[in-house]
C-alpha cells in the first residue's frame, strides 16, 4: 500500500460525504436562511458576536483541531493502518460530521444555548445538571492535560543524562510566535470589528500578521523554563476566557486556521510527491501494546473521527457567532471533515516509518514529533530544508493544542455558571451566594485552580481518563440532539447507531479504566491505558495524588454518565404526546 492511495482514497470519501450526506442532513432538518440567528437576536458583544462564516470556520477549526487528530491515529497505529483509516472515515463522516452539525443545529435552533440547556429543555432540568457537573469536570482534566502540553512545547530548556542543560530552538521558536500571535490577534480583533474593511482585505492583513509572526518566532527564540511557562499560560486563560469574543478568541482562531490550513496542504503535496510507501501492518492484532481493539482503538482515536470536546464547541460558542443558518453545514460538518483529512495524514506520517523505534532513532519519540518528521521528509521532496519545515509543523501543532486550551477553558467557566444559574430568578432577585457563583471571573478561577492542581501533577497522571471522557461527551450529545430532534418532530435516526455505539464503547473503556487504577492503587503501582508505568513511593507523591483524583473523576463521570443517558434514553424511546 502506497501513502498516495490512502490519501486519494480519504479525499474522495470525505468530499463525497460533505456533498452529499452533509447536504441531504440540512435538507432532511431543514435550513431557514432567512431565520434571525441568535448572533444577531441576543447579540452581547461578548459571546453573541456575528461573524462570517470564514471568520467563524476559523474559530471552529481551531478550536477542535489540536493535537488530538494527531496523537490519536499515532497511537492507535498498534493495531495496523486498517482499522485506523476505517475508524477514521466512517467514524468521521457519520460520528464526529454528524455529531457537530446536529449540535451547532440544536444550539442555533434553541438561540445559541448550549447542550446542557437543551437538556434541560427536552429530557429535564436533573439532567441538565448531571450534564453541566460532567462537563465541568471533563473541561478540567483537558485543561490540566492541554495547559501541561502546551507549556512542555514552550519549554527552552532540556536536561541531559549526564545533567548537562541546552536549549531547544524549535520550541523557542514556537513559544515567540505563539506570543507575537496573541498580539495580533488583540490588533485584528479591532480591525475585524471598527476598521469596515471588505473579507479579502481582512484576510490579506491576517495572513501578513502570520508570516510576520513565523519569520520573527524563527529569528527571536525565546528561552523560558517550563515551570514559569505553567504560570504564564495559566494567565493567559484566565484572560482569554473572560474577554470578549471578538478581541481574542474570533481573530486568534482566525489567524491560526491559516497556519493549519497551509500545514495540511503542505503535507498533501508533500504526499503526492513523495509518495511514502507505508510500513506498518495493515493489521496489528485484535491485541497490541497492551490495550485490546475494542474499547481503545475507538477511545484512542477520538478528535479525528469523533469527540465530545466539539460538541461544547459547536453549541457552547461557535453558534453564537453564526449569521445565517447556511452557514452551520461548512463550520460544522466541513470543519469535522477537514479534521479527519488531518488524521489521515498523521495516519500516513507514522505509517512510513517501519516502527517506534526507527522513529525514536531519527529523534522523534512523541506523537507531534513523529508528525512533524514524517511530514517534513515528505516535503523534503519539493526541495524544502527538513529543519525550517520540521519547526514550523511543530510550530502549528503548538498554535493549536493552545487554541483548544482556551476555548475548553470559556467552555469549563459556562458550564459552572450553568450548572447554578436559574431562569426563573432574575439578576436583581439573584442570592449572594449564587450571584457569586455565577460570577464569570469566580467561575474561571475556580475552573483554573483546579486545573492548575492537577497540571502540576503532570498530564501523565489524567491523560488515559481524557479519551473516556471525551466519547462519553460525545454519547451524552448525540442522546440529547436525537431527543431534540425527534421532540421537534425531525428526523432522527441517523443519530442512533452512533448513540448506542459510544455508549458501548465508554462505558466498557471507564470501566477498565477504574478497574486498572482501582487494581493500580491496591498494590502502588499504576498501569496505565497508554502503556506508562509509573511506580508510587515516597519520592511520588504528586503522581500518587494525581492517580487517586483520577480514580474520583473516573468513578464520577462513569455515575454520571450512566444517569444521564437513562434519563436521555427514556425520553428517546418514549412516545411523542
Amino acid at each position: 500500500m502506497n501513502g498516495l492511495t490512502i490519501m486519494v482514497i480519504a479525499i474522495v470519501v470525505l468530499s463525497g460525504a460533505y456533498l452529499i450526506y452533509g447536504r441531504w442532513l440540512a435538507k432532511t432538518w431543514g435550513i431557514d436562511p432567512k431565520a434571525k440567528t441568535p448572533a444577531y437576536e441576543l447579540e452581547d458583544g461578548v459571546d453573541y458576536v456575528p461573524a462570517d462564516t470564514n471568520v467563524v470556520f476559523g474559530h471552529q477549526f481551531a478550536s477542535i483541531a489540536g493535537a488530538g487528530p494527531i496523537t490519536g491515529p499515532i497511537q492507535a497505529a498498534v493495531f495496523g493502518w486498517l482499522p485506523v483509516l476505517l475508524w477514521i472515515l466512517v467514524g468521521g463522516v457519520f460520528f464526529g460530521a454528524v455529531q457537530d452539525f446536529a449540535a451547532m443545529y440544536a444550539s442555533v435552533k434553541n438561540k445559541g444555548r448550549t447542550i446542557g440547556y437543551i437538556i434541560e429543555e427536552y429530557i429535564g432540568k436533573t439532567g441538565k445538571k448531571l450534564f453541566l457537573l460532567f462537563c465541568w469536570l471533563f473541561c478540567i482534566l483537558v485543561v490540566a492535560a492541554f495547559a501541561d502540553v502546551v507549556a512542555g512545547t514552550f519549554n527552552g530548556f532540556q536536561t541531559a543524562a549526564d545533567g548537562a542543560v541546552s536549549l531547544i530552538p524549535a520550541n523557542g521558536s514556537v513559544a515567540t510566535t505563539s506570543m507575537i500571535f496573541i498580539a495580533e490577534a488583540v490588533a485584528l480583533g479591532f480591525i475585524l470589528r471598527y476598521g469596515g474593511l471588505g473579507k479579502w482585505v481582512n484576510t490579506a492583513i491576517a495572513l501578513v500578521m502570520l508570516v510576520g509572526a513565523i519569520v520573527l518566532g524563527l529569528m527571536f527564540p525565546m528561552y523560558v523554563g517550563l515551570s514559569t511557562w505553567h504560570l504564564l499560560v495559566f494567565i493567559y486563560v484566565l484572560i482569554a476566557s473572560v474577554a470578549p469574543i471578538w478581541a481574542l478568541l474570533q481573530p486568534r482562531d482566525y489567524l491560526n486556521s491559516y497556519l493549519l490550513i497551509a500545514m495540511i496542504v503542505a503535507a498533501v503535496i508533500g504526499v503526492l510527491v513523495a509518495q511514502p510507501a507505508v510500513n506498518l501492518p495493515a493489521f496489528g492484532g485484535f491485541t497490541a501494546g497492551g490495550q485490546t481493539l475494542f474499547p481503545f482503538l475507538f477511545v484512542t482515536i477520538a478528535c479525528g473521527a469523533v469527540s465530545g470536546f466539539h460538541s461544547l464547541v459547536s453549541s457552547g460558542t461557535a453558534s453564537k457567532q453564526i449569521k445565517n443558518e447556511r452557514n452551520m453545514l461548512p463550520v460544522s460538518f466541513g470543519a469535522m471533515l477537514m479534521e479527519s483529512m488531518l488524521a489521515v495524514i498523521a495516519l500516513i506520517a507514522v505509517a512510513s516509518f517501519a516502527s517506534t523505534a526507527e522513529a525514536a532513532s531519527l529523534g522523534y519519540t512523541t506523537p507531534t514529533q513523529i508528525f512533524a518528521g514524517g511530514v517534513a521528509g515528505f516535503l523534503t521532496s519539493v526541495g524544502l530544508p527538513q529543519d525550517v519545515v520540521y519547526t514550523l509543523i511543530n510550530l502549528a501543532v503548538s498554535a493549536f493544542a493552545l487554541t483548544s486550551l482556551d476555548s475548553v477553558a470559556r467552555v469549563g467557566r459556562l458550564s459552572f455558571q450553568e450548572l447554578f444559574l436559574d431562569e426563573s430568578i432574575d439578576d436583581e432577585n439573584m442570592g449572594a451566594v449564587r450571584r457569586v457563583l455565577t460570577d464569570k471571573y469566580f467561575a474561571t478561577i475556580i475552573t483554573l485552580a483546579l486545573a492548575y492542581m492537577l497540571a502540576k501533577a503532570g498530564y501523565a497522571s489524567i491523560w488515559p481518563l481524557f479519551g473516556s471522557s471525551n466519547q462519553l461527551l460525545s454519547a451524552l450529545a448525540f442522546l440529547a440532539c436525537a431527543v431534540f430532534l425527534k421532540r421537534t418532530g425531525r428526523r432522527s435516526f441517523m443519530l442512533w447507531i452512533p448513540l448506542f455505539a459510544m455508549i458501548a464503547v465508554t462505558f466498557s473503556a471507564l470501566a477498565i479504566t477504574i478497574w486498572n487504577l482501582g487494581s493500580g492503587i491496591a498494590v502502588g503501582t499504576y498501569q496505565w491505558v497508554s502503556g506508562m508505568t509509573v511506580t508510587v513511593n515516597g519520592a511520588s507523591v504528586l503522581t500518587a495524588w494525581g492517580a487517586g483524583l483520577q480514580l474520583i473523576f473516573a468513578v464520577l463521570i462513569l455515575a454520571l454518565g450512566v444517569v444521564v443517558v437513562i434519563q436521555g434514553v427514556r425520553k428517546l424511546v418514549a412516545k411523542t404526546a
